[in-house]
């Protein structure tokens, strides 16, 4: 599992996708932080990161596909799959090295936003005036909905050998759990049935430990998740290697 997650680690900081990754992301969030007049922060008023944390995800929700279209996708295009799968190597260790080298990817670049948590902190009247418990719960959910997006972006890359269709997969899946479920839900009502779809929806679980209680409930179910589609890119990939 290591070998693959160095290669892939390796693969994304020896060309440009990582760089390139990063670049896009903190500057789209940044202007929607800093510039943009219906979101910045300076014009809010209060030491507050509640664009941040609801703009964010909708970032995610294609760049993540598209850091990890080319992870099974590529390697089954230019033969390499076939080539790893003749090595002493199990589809398990296959399967998280990748999914541990694109979700650290996406973790270091959410790494350099910390500095719009300081920034806003002292920009506080008074320095400090900002509920870091929620800041804390909110990047947390951010690292767990990362990890569930990256599970279904591998998954989207194990069925076909086209990145783009890969890339597309990935953001419907993504678009489906996180804003589809919960449209759904308000179509349907305030009935129990509704209630359960809104709560398996992305989005209300991200919100839930966005409010600075972190529930066991809302973590095992997003890791349940993300299991879910990882055992899913298991069985592709045994599929693949028959």
């Amino acid at each position: 599992m290591f070998a693959i997650f160095r290669k892939e680690v390796n693969s994304f900081f020896n060309s440009l996708i990582a760089y390139i990754v990063m670049v896009v992301f903190l500057v789209a969030v940044g202007l929607m932080v800093w510039v943009f007049p219906d979101s910045n922060v300076l014009d809010y008023g209060y030491a507050d990161l509640g664009a941040f944390f609801s703009l964010t995800p909708y970032v995610l929700l294609f760049l993540i596909p598209a850091i990890t279209m080319r992870s099974i996708a590529e390697e089954s295009r230019n033969g390499t799959l076939e080539l790893l799968l003749t090595k002493p190597l199990t589809d398990w260790a296959l399967v998280l090295g990748k999914f541990l080298a694109n979700w650290v990817l996406v973790v270091l670049t959410l790494v350099p936003t910390l500095l719009y948590y300081l920034s806003v902190y002292w920009l506080g009247n008074p320095p400090g005036n900002i509920d870091s418990a929620a800041v804390t719960g909110s990047y947390f959910g951010l690292l767990l909905l990362s990890g569930v997006l990256v599970s279904m972006g591998l998954w989207a890359s194990s069925l076909n050998d086209n990145q783009i269709v890969a890339f597309v997969l990935g953001v419907f899946l993504g678009f489906v759990w996180y804003v589809g479920l919960s449209s759904l839900s308000q179509l349907l009502g305030t009935g129990t049935l509704a209630w359960g779809v809104q709560w398996v929806a992305l989005d209300e679980q991200y919100q839930a430990l966005g409010r600075g209680l972190i529930d066991s409930r809302n973590i095992v179910y997003l890791l349940s998740l993300t299991a879910f589609f990882l055992c899913l890119t298991h069985w592709r990939v045994g599929r693949l290697r028959k």
